[in-house]
């Protein structure tokens, strides 16, 4: 099975996003999370499926856009998973790891599926209505920190 990867920008009061945009811009985050995605398979709730269709027009290219909802219907460039397991075994199916990129609801489903999160954490607190799950972070270790005036990139591997 591949590894899965949380992968988000987070506040300092756990926002990662408001009325379906990213509340902040920071481009290289952005260049980060095409870097470390790109090539693999990405994991997304519907909301945040249409957010980037949205934004882009289109689902993120080269990458396996897996869709986990109940009621989406299948379209091209992506792969519409019903439940964790079958997402799971899409992206299973296309090897190497699995990046899960949001929202809230799937967050907190993979959380405890996870083997490592590669987070952004922006130095302030902001208006939001998503939020990142609260992490136990004595089941995790910070294996690298990159700081920067207002954010800071942190990989942490579960121990």
């Amino acid at each position: 099975m591949s590894k899965i990867t949380l992968i988000a920008a987070v506040s300092e009061n756990n926002v990662i996003g408001n009325k379906q945009t990213i509340p902040w811009h920071i481009p290289e985050d952005l260049q980060r999370f095409k870097d470390l995605t790109s090539g693999h398979p990405v994991i997304q709730g519907r909301k945040t499926y249409e957010s980037i269709v949205k934004k882009l027009g289109k689902p993120l290219p080269d990458r396996t856009n897996i869709v986990l909802s109940k009621n989406l219907s299948s379209r091209e460039g992506i792969l519409v998973a019903r439940t964790v397991e079958e997402a799971l075994r899409f992206a299973d199916a296309e090897k190497g790891d699995s990046y899960v990129i949001g929202g809230s609801e799937v967050y907190k489903m993979f959380l405890p599926l996870a083997d490592r999160m590669e987070l952004t954490r922006v130095h302030k607190r902001v208006e939001g209505d998503s939020f990142f799950p609260e992490i136990d972070f004595n089941s995790w270790e910070k294996i690298n920190e990159v700081k920067r005036r207002s954010y800071s990139f942190l990989t942490y591997e579960r121990r």
